[in-house]
């Protein structure tokens, strides 16, 4: 069975655990729109969006 894929409602980062690898929150959220994928943290993207790691990021958590 494929785990669930959630989203950080912290830092907007995703993850198929029970908690956030990058900010060990367990506030998560599967409702979330858009998606960014930093490769390069120091991108303007990834500046404007507070973004100091590389990974997948949700635009929106709800």
């Amino acid at each position: 069975m494929a785990k669930r894929l959630q989203v950080c409602r912290n830092c907007k980062r995703f993850t198929t655990e029970k908690s956030c690898h990058t900010c060990k929150s367990t506030n998560l959220s599967t409702s979330w729109k858009g998606l960014v994928i930093i490769t390069d943290e120091s991108s303007e993207i990834a500046k404007t969006l507070n973004i100091t790691e590389k990974g997948k990021y949700a635009l929106y958590v709800g």
